[in-house]
């Protein structure tokens, strides 16, 4: 597996198992191989529609940008393994 192939793994899994919450704004962060594991770790991220400002300060403008979470995906064969929470 290549490392498209990959990060197209990890996005399409992270969007499908996170669904429910309606993310918006999925985009790929980092992409590591790990050599001794011989796994990749692909970490996106993405905002929940809780992440976004409200009340007064999202009025003004202040603080528009919306929290991100951030996971590490681990894939292996193809297959994810893992999702885990990566905090950058």
């Amino acid at each position: 597996m290549d490392v498209k192939e990959a990060v197209r793994i990890a996005l399409e899994y992270v969007q499908e198992l996170f669904a429910d919450e309606e993310i918006t704004h999925l985009g790929l962060e980092e992409v590591e191989y790990n050599v001794t594991m011989d796994d990749w770790q692909v970490t996106v991220g993405f905002s929940r529609p809780w992440d976004y400002p409200t009340g007064s300060l999202a009025i003004l403008g202040a603080g528009s940008t919306p929290h991100r979470s951030y996971k590490r995906v681990t894939i292996k064969d193809g297959a994810v393994v893992s999702v885990t929470n990566r905090d950058l």
